[in-house]
């Protein structure tokens, strides 16, 4: 199994394993590398649901997406994000997945089935470089913060997709089983130590500890020093590739510069724990 890294701050495609079938010590190195990349990639895995489903269960409990939860779901299940003319792109923002939720998914399995023949790139950014960046002062007032986090703008982004009366029958239960959390701003990883923001992109409502002008602003400031590119990595999908990603350590975005040509893709992610 060779490990080849592809960016400066994150990022690494690992090849001569088949995640099909792959062995035990195969399944630790691949967890190895996620450590140490937060972020790898398969090309050409043959992968279906099954598979996909399986190899992701060698990592963790694969989840429930809190929307089919709430309608009585209670096997794992996939979420296949679709973007085309009828289904514009919506997740072209940094962020990290489902923080509305008191424990967010540990990693998340992403495999392409339809690509474009141009555009449609994700990418991904290291949180964890990105705080290490930061002056001593920035890190110390940062490292006290905790912020709210609400599904509002998951809820707004259904009812631009499917339209609002479609979304009223379950948006109220979805507020009800997932009200509002408080998450620390900075994060301390469970398995390596390290200190990383926590980026829920439009799932942050407020700094609990700020007045709201002086939360709006950290909120600019900080958005604005994880885009910068040397956190960052890229992925050009292929039919068949899979990535899998540190939900505790990342932000990612998928790309809508392929727009309106038709991608999709199909995510399960892996039961998390409550940030510290």
């Amino acid at each position: 199994m060779d490990v080849v890294p592809l960016g400066g701050a994150l990022g690494a495609e690992i090849r001569g394993v088949d995640v099909r079938s792959p062995k035990d010590d195969e399944v630790a190195a691949i967890r190895e590398a996620l450590l140490e990349n937060e972020v790898v990639f398969f090309r050409d895995t043959n992968l279906d649901d099954d598979g996909h489903l399986a190899f992701a269960s060698r990592f963790g409990k694969p989840s429930v997406f809190p929307l089919f939860a709430i309608q009585g779901e209670t096997a794992p299940t996939f979420q296949t994000i679709i973007d085309g003319p009828e289904s514009p792109p919506s997740a072209d923002y940094w962020h990290t997945d489902v923080t509305w939720t008191a424990e967010p998914p540990m990693a998340a399995f992403l495999r392409a089935t339809l690509v474009p023949d141009r555009g449609g790139d994700t990418m991904w950014g290291s949180m964890t470089a990105a705080y290490d960046a930061l002056s001593d002062r920035m890190r110390v007032f940062c490292d006290g913060l905790t912020v709210r986090h609400d599904n509002t703008s998951f809820i707004r982004g259904l009812e631009r997709k499917m339209g609002a009366d479609a979304v009223a029958s379950f948006a109220n239960k979805l507020r009800e089983a997932y009200p509002p959390v408080e998450h620390p701003l900075v994060r301390t990883h469970p398995e390596t130590g390290r200190k990383a923001l926590m980026w829920g992109g439009g799932f942050m409502r407020e700094i609990v500890q700020l007045a709201k002008d002086e939360g709006e602003a950290l909120f600019g400031f900080l958005g604005r020093h994880i885009d910068q590119s040397i956190f960052h990595t890229r992925w050009r999908w292929r039919v068949g590739d899979l990535a899998i990603w540190d939900e505790r350590s990342t932000v990612h975005r998928a790309l809508g510069d392929h727009f309106p040509r038709a991608r999709e893709v199909r995510r399960c992610v892996i039961d998390g724990d409550r940030p510290v």
